[in-house]
Formats: C-alpha cells, structure tokens, sequence
C-alpha cells in the first residue's frame, strides 16, 4: 500500500521515539531504488525516511 501526503499513519519502529503514534505524511520520496519513503510529523516532532512497510494506516 503507497501512501501519500496528509494521509494519517502508524509508525512501527521499535528504534523510534515515536514508535506506536499516530502522525500524518507530510513528504513523499523517491528513492534511488524506486521505493518510497516517508517524512512523518507527529505531535511532538517529526521523523524522515520512513519505509513504506513501517507504516500502518490509521482509522
């Protein structure tokens, strides 16, 4: 599933501080491999080059 900007996700990165939350996409990018990564705002912060398969969509 591709994401897209103001879409609001999960994050599911047990290294992340923000690991469980719920944030909205606030960047789509192209990697050089043709896959996608995500920069993630949350309530407190934001977290960049999120991998597709990390993210859940929220209710």
């Amino acid at each position: 599933m591709s994401f897209e900007e103001d879409d609001t996700v999960i994050l599911h990165d047990e290294h992340s501080e923000y690991d469980g939350e719920e944030g909205t996409i606030t960047q789509v990018m192209e990697t050089m491999f043709g896959d996608e990564t995500y920069t993630v705002n949350f309530e407190d912060g934001q977290e960049s080059g999120v991998p597709e398969d990390s993210l859940e969509a929220a209710e």
